[in-house]
């Protein structure tokens, strides 16, 4: 079964930088696409950032464009959401997330336990 494994989250004041980690078991993810999403207190689950995991084409929420990147490492069957020029309203559970088939913003199967994100002002 697929398991997703987030870390790296923690308290950052803004204007800094974190990188969440999401490790990837239980199937070859080589026709699946990852995704983050993140949901603040009071919010809905919002998508922010999702790849295909074979091509490495990227798709970004309009908010975290230019700021957020999102990346793999296939010998460690983990996914990266590098976070620079952070904002407290980025303050959030964020989610790593698995769908089979092509990228999309929507319509993920899997999902992981999330890692908080505290952006302090």
């Amino acid at each position: 079964q697929v398991q997703l494994v987030e870390s790296g989250g923690g308290l950052v004041q803004a204007g800094g930088s974190l990188r969440l980690s999401c490790a990837a078991s239980g199937r070859t993810f080589s026709s699946y696409a990852m995704g983050w999403f993140r949901q603040a207190p009071g919010k809905e689950r919002e998508f922010v950032a999702a790849m295909r995991w074979s091509a490495g084409s990227t798709f970004y929420a309009d908010s975290v464009k230019d700021r957020f990147t999102i990346s793999r490492d296939n010998a460690k069957n983990t996914v990266y959401l590098q976070m620079n020029s952070l904002k407290p309203e980025d303050t959030a559970v964020y989610y790593c997330a698995a769908r089979l088939g092509p990228v999309r913003d929507y319509g993920y199967d899997y999902w992981g336990q999330g890692t908080q994100v505290t952006v302090s002002s």
